[in-house]
């Protein structure tokens, strides 16, 4: 699939089960998929998991992308066993000729490689040049290694700078922005639990969307990937860069609420979580709101007098 210059910005998202485990790797890449997921990336800690690479992509319909940290054997073996593409810290897997190796690699097999740069793992000479965790410092490392890549005349690449903070995060991708062309993968790693990674990853991932920065996201949340998933697709829905089911709209309670508002908009949120197609349902609590804010939907429920208007809009 194409990533960058004009494409669909593309929903990532990462397994949590064991990728030796064929089955359930393969069970959870297609839930991820049929959740909306356009990219799966998968951890190849050891050799038995870069050994089952060939049995899960051939038994899914999305990208699976190869997460390589340490041993660039396993880079070379999931190249082999028909991986789409490798996340990699160049720095990080035992000097320039483990590096070219992979590259040259990646290259004869046309594979993408993502640099994935965190705050959390800056170099010790990046930190005590810029006193610290900074944008410039995010930037600066990506680069470092995005530099070796291009010494090998290797350019089929996508970055990321992920870090938990958000405007740390917001900076250090505007000014990447700035600086390179190419495919940025955008997310705020460790962003916590459903309850507050939520929060965190909308603000931060929206604001670059809203800002036409870039081309692939992620949700980073602590639990099931699937989550992750529909929150990543439920953000691009808000700023209309993607159709995703229906939408539900429903009014904040005051005085005037003359029904059930809160039990309904549960119930009717969950029977609509099913729905794929891009339509749009109100329930609205009172006269006030409700006919001016339900008349784009396609079907509304109303609450006026104590009595349910169910309607088409």
């Amino acid at each position: 699939m194409k990533i960058g210059g004009g494409a669909p910005i593309s929903v990532q998202s990462m397994t949590n089960t064991k990728t030796a485990d064929v089955q359930s790797t393969v069970e959870q890449i297609n839930a991820l998929a049929d959740a909306g997921a356009d990219i799966v990336r998968i951890a190849v800690p050891d050799i038995d998991a870069a050994r089952s690479i060939r049995a899960i992509v051939d038994a899914v319909n999305v990208p699976v992308i190869a997460d390589i940290h340490f041993d660039y054997k396993l880079a070379l073996e999931s190249i082999n066993r028909g991986i789409a593409g490798l996340r990699l810290n160049p720095g990080n897997i035992g000097g320039a000729q483990h590096v070219k190796a992979v590259v040259n690699e990646a290259k004869l097999h046309h594979i993408p490689i993502r640099i994935g740069v965190n705050a959390g793992s800056l170099s010790r000479h990046v930190l005590n040049k810029y006193g610290g965790v900074t944008a410039e410092g995010l930037v600066e490392s990506a680069l470092e290694h995005v530099k070796i890549l291009e010494d090998e005349n290797f350019f089929d690449i996508k970055i990321s700078l992920k870090a938990h903070d958000v405007p740390l995060t917001l900076a250090a991708y505007r000014l990447m922005s700035r600086t390179v062309d190419y495919p940025l993968h955008v997310g705020i790693t460790e962003a916590g639990t459903v309850n507050s990674g939520v929060i965190k990853s909308a603000v931060g991932i929206g604001a670059l969307l809203a800002e036409g920065i870039g081309d692939t996201i992620r949700v980073s949340l602590t639990g099931d990937p699937i989550v992750e998933v529909k929150v990543a697709c439920e953000i691009l829905k808000s700023l209309g860069l993607r159709q995703y089911g229906a939408t539900l709209i429903s009014c904040p309670t005051c005085g005037r609420t003359t029904i059930d508002l809160p039990s309904i908009a549960a119930a009717v949120e969950d029977r609509l979580s099913t729905i794929k197609n891009p339509i749009t349902v109100a329930v609205m609590g009172c006269i006030v709101n409700g006919p001016g804010e339900a008349k784009d939907a396609e079907l509304a429920i109303c609450g006026g007098k104590g009595v349910y208007q169910r309607q088409k809009m």
